[in-house]
């Protein structure tokens, strides 16, 4: 689900894990025994790079499995739970609620003092240490309505930036990860940004904002030019997948507005790794604060960001 992020230090919809020598203590200890147990790749998930697996993006893997097989259990009987109403167009079910829970419960087992940033949680403040984003259904009206795209995303963030990710598809079992320096993959094979040269030839994807409607005109200017200057343009829901989709070559290019934290860090560092482009409407690196992003091919960008900043004003 997308809900429009607040720019700032704080961020609505924050758990943060208490701080405590203990718990500093267990977590020490179970790095160290993680460590010893993926470094033979038995129960790690995909691998981050050849011969190499990653301790953070493993445990990235195991909570979106846990979301996924969550949501597929309720899937069958999506017409019978209540549907919650958050804002306009803004839905929440005991779905939502139920993946976030397994979800988090992994990341307290494993890093009890790393903050938690996700969307159905109490508000709280943010850490500067390691931040975990989570959405743990992305595509909730698509999940509503049973169409079939959604996705669970769940992004690891250190002092750096974004450190691991993975974006999981459960009803196309499609595990989409990613972590910093190491490369970007579907399924454990590579995955790479396409090439198509200009946009004239680029298919694009958007999310239609039904919230950030007091810019409601700019974004259609960019509608208007993105239509007439591209091969074609989709809307499929879920900016999750949409950047996963970029990363992996289905979309050449996706901007979107008015998006929150948990919507975009993980999806962000899939497209960087696969060798995209990502920026704001500014062209700079704020798009996990502002929920601006245009994330694309680097043979488009440009134009992409020229597109928008003539809308915006920018």
């Amino acid at each position: 689900m997308k809900r429009r992020r607040r720019s700032g230090g704080g961020s609505s919809g924050a758990r943060v894990i208490p701080l405590t020598a203990a718990r500093r203590r267990a977590a020490a200890k179970r790095r160290a025994d993680g460590a010893g147990r993926t470094s033979g790749g038995r129960d790690a998930g995909p691998a981050a790079g050849p011969g190499t697996i990653d301790f953070h993006l493993a445990a990235c893997v195991a909570c979106a499995r846990a979301g996924g097989r969550v949501l597929l259990d309720h899937w069958q009987h999506r017409g019978s739970f209540a549907v919650r109403e958050k804002g306009r167009n803004d839905f929440v079910t005991v779905a939502d609620r139920a993946a976030e829970d397994a979800i988090v419960r992994i990341v307290r087992s494993r890093f009890p003092d790393h903050a938690i940033i996700a969307e159905e949680s109490s508000p709280g403040a943010t850490s500067v240490g390691y931040r975990w984003y989570i959405d743990p259904l992305d595509g909730t009206t698509n999940y509503i309505h049973g169409y079939p795209l959604f996705g669970v995303s769940v992004g690891l963030a250190d002092a750096r930036g974004m450190r691991a990710a993975v974006v999981f598809d459960p009803v196309r079992d499609e595990m989409f990860t990613a972590a910093r320096g190491q490369g970007a993959f579907l399924n454990g094979r590579p995955m790479r940004v396409t090439r198509p040269g200009r946009l004239a030839s680029a298919l694009l994807v958007t999310g239609i904002p039904f919230r950030s409607l007091d810019r409601l005109e700019e974004y259609l200017a960019t509608f208007r030019s993105f239509i007439a200057g591209s091969a074609g343009i989709r809307r499929d829901g879920s900016a999750a997948l949409d950047l996963a989709y970029v990363a992996c070559g289905r979309y050449d290019g996706f901007w979107e507005m008015g998006l929150s934290s948990w919507d975009v860090a993980a999806g962000s560092l899939l497209v960087g790794e696969a060798g995209g482009v990502v920026t704001d409407f500014h062209g700079r690196p704020g798009y996990v604060d502002s929920g601006d992003i245009i994330a694309a091919s680097p043979d488009i960008h440009p134009a992409m960001l020229r597109i928008v900043r003539d809308a915006f004003g920018r």
